[in-house]
């Protein structure tokens, strides 16, 4: 299939590129990292431009020591929700206000026809570039120098919500108690500055789904699930430019 006419099909059905027109692109070397504006274009770039901008840390090159990372393997996910449960005891979440990590759902076609159900579970990706840090007014946001977290501080936020707008994962929500903006912070608080190695979602998965630890530790799971010859790991939205440090695999 051609360019010009993966681009012509675009602009009919500007929501969605069917699986087969991206394996035909994957074919010729070419990944699918968005669209431009309007949704008539398709924006391509080669598989190596992809790795090369960070969808997969080269090994030895970690910014932060520890590094903390999260390897997501999607597709044992069976939606327990247990994960959910977890966060919001350890970290009091009031979900009525948002979330510090979701699963969402989606359903795709499968071979000899039917569709299959796959659960998505996401969360702050803190992400090497945050988009939500350079926006801040009030510094009320930043990444950890030591572990890369990105993390808040409550007494500085002013409620603009401008951080959360400008995360490609919408991962933070505004917390009407603290009148401050909340998300994610690998429980750092509540949890790994305590002397924890893991988070309370990945703890309470029963499925082994979520896979925490210290990427820059050549001995770690998520450096071993992460630089498998074998695996293929994605990040979303890798054409936002964030760097995230959630890996997904297909188990």
């Amino acid at each position: 299939m051609k360019i010009k006419e993966l681009e012509k099909m675009k602009a009919d059905h500007p929501d969605t590129l069917p699986s087969k027109e991206r394996r035909s692109l994957l074919k010729i070397g070419l990944a699918v990292t968005g669209v431009y504006l309007g949704g008539s274009i398709l924006s391509l770039t080669s598989v190596t431009n992809v790795m090369a901008e960070g969808v997969v840390p080269k090994r030895g090159k970690y910014p932060y020591s520890p590094h903390y990372s999260m390897v997501i393997r999607e597709h044992l996910c069976v939606d327990c929700e247990l994960c959910k449960k977890a966060c919001v005891e350890t970290n009091h979440v009031r979900e009525e206000y948002g979330f510090r990590t979701t699963i969402l759902e989606r359903r795709r076609d499968i071979v000899g026809g039917g569709e299959e159900t796959i659960f998505m579970p996401i969360l702050c990706n803190h992400c090497n570039r945050p988009p939500c840090v350079r926006v801040c007014p009030t510094t009320a946001t930043w990444k950890d120098k030591k572990t890369g977290i990105v993390v808040m501080k409550d007494s500085r936020c002013i409620g603009c919500k401008t951080c959360m707008a400008a995360c490609p994962y919408n991962a933070r929500y505004f917390d009407e108690d603290k009148r401050a903006v909340d998300k994610c912070n690998f429980c750092w608080d509540t949890r790994l500055s305590k002397g924890e190695t893991t988070t309370a979602c990945s703890a309470a998965c029963p499925a082994d789904v979520r896979v925490f630890g210290d990427l820059s530790d050549a001995n770690s799971r998520v450096f071993e699930l992460v630089h498998a010859p074998e695996t293929i790991v994605w990040v979303l939205r890798p054409e936002a430019g964030a760097v995230p440090n959630v890996f997904y695999t297909n188990a």
